[in-house]
């Protein structure tokens, strides 16, 4: 089967669901929005740079997680989705995912952003199957811990091929959508890596190899 994997932030959307929902708790005032919004944003830039610490970045963003309740994680949600997801679909990124459903091709999204934030987002997109960092829950709720290999950099290949071995499919026949260098160990796995909307490192990497180049914004 023909495999069409995508990144999610900056690729499918025009923006970072991660990072726009903990703007989005600082500006609720949920969240410190002097402490907390100066290290989500260096975060970020260290994400940019190519430099994050994912241990350390899961462990401070996770935390809200843990001391909230279900029901009221899901009342904020669907506010960050209608406030801040919805506005950034990317419309061509929609058209492409429904062009390689037609096509009969299995579409995947596979993101280092958590699955608490991502998987109404798949949802929304109409992408049955998510690999995302995951969030540990006991007891019915989260913890505020990740669990499982974090689903970046060579994450995402250690947890695709997981994925992968237990469908009983391979890469022989695949393509991968991403903006980002982070994602350079899964772009190199696959039979059609497209840049969208590259950071400058990936551009240069792209253009270097010969890879497609798009944009969907």
């Amino acid at each position: 089967m023909r495999l069409a994997l995508f990144d999610l932030d900056n690729t499918l959307l025009g923006g970072d669901s991660d990072h726009a929902w903990g703007d989005w708790l600082c500006a609720r005032g949920i969240l410190d929005g002097v402490a907390y919004k100066a290290r989500n944003d260096a975060f970020y830039q260290d994400y940019l740079a190519g430099r994050l610490d994912i241990a350390d970045y899961l462990n401070f963003s996770l935390e809200i997680l843990g001391r909230t309740e279900m029901e009221q994680l899901q009342r904020w949600h669907a506010e960050f989705m209608a406030e801040c997801i919805e506005p950034i679909i990317l419309e061509k990124g929609v058209e492409l995912l429904a062009r390689h459903r037609d096509a009969g091709e299995r579409v995947v999204i596979i993101t280092a952003t958590n699955r608490f934030v991502t998987e109404p987002i798949a949802r929304r997109l109409g992408v049955e199957t998510l690999l995302a960092t995951e969030c540990e829950m006991a007891d019915g709720r989260y913890t505020g811990r990740t669990t499982d290999v974090p689903c970046f950099r060579e994450g995402k290949v250690t947890r695709l091929a997981r994925w992968l071995a237990e469908n009983q499919l391979d890469l022989s026949d695949s393509s991968f959508y991403s903006d980002s260098m982070n994602d350079l160990p899964l772009l190199e796995q696959v039979t059609r890596p497209v840049a969208v909307d590259p950071d400058p490192t990936l551009r240069a990497e792209a253009e270097r190899r010969g890879w497609p180049i798009i944009s969907l914004r």
